[in-house]
């Protein structure tokens, strides 16, 4: 049994015991968390399609760490010949959850 679930903003495949990374959540580490917009389902062959969520079904899961940092993106700037050069870098901060439940 897997779903199609939108999480912060983006779409992830989730199955039971599953541990993903996701942008920060507001929830702290050993904090349960459920989310209702649920796309899609497949159990076992039988499978529901919301427009545009499924009705009744949610996805329940703990968040497992809340400090996780990504790696670093460095953004290079540069016009030549006019010496000008600037470089930033980027953090991206996300949690680590664990889907327990998939329900209908």
């Amino acid at each position: 049994m897997y779903a199609i679930v939108e999480i912060a903003g983006q779409q992830f495949k989730v199955e039971k015991d599953q541990k993903i990374f996701v942008h920060r959540l507001e929830q702290k580490a050993g904090e349960s968390v459920e989310f209702e917009n649920v796309l899609l389902i497949d159990n076992d062959g039988d499978v529901k399609v919301g427009a545009p969520n499924v009705d009744g079904a949610k996805i329940v899961a703990k968040v497992l760490r809340d400090d996780v940092r990504g790696d670093k993106v460095r953004v290079f700037k540069k016009k030549r010949r006019k010496g000008y050069q600037k470089e930033t870098g980027h953090r991206q901060n996300f949690s680590q959850i664990e889907i327990q439940e998939i329900s209908l």
